[in-house]
């Protein structure tokens, strides 16, 4: 059974968070000014790094909530 502790549900929240904000860079935008690294006009101009400094802390928060903050009986 697992036992989740105090501030479990805060980083998973962040973790979601920071997935949907990696996941909105890589949308296309028509009112982009220039073209993204990858080249299409995307929500952000610099669409694969950061898309990938998102990715980090969701990954970082993830490991932390899971290694931290459950506990098996």
């Amino acid at each position: 059974m697992k036992i989740r502790k105090k501030g479990y549900w805060w980083l998973f929240s962040l973790t979601v968070i920071f997935t949907l904000v990696a996941i909105s860079t890589l949308l296309s935008s028509e009112g982009a000014s220039k073209l993204c690294l990858i080249g299409y006009k995307a929500h952000c101009t610099f669409t694969p790094v950061s898309t990938i400094l998102c990715i980090i802390p969701a990954g970082i928060t993830c490991f932390i909530r899971k290694r931290f903050f459950v506990s098996y009986k």
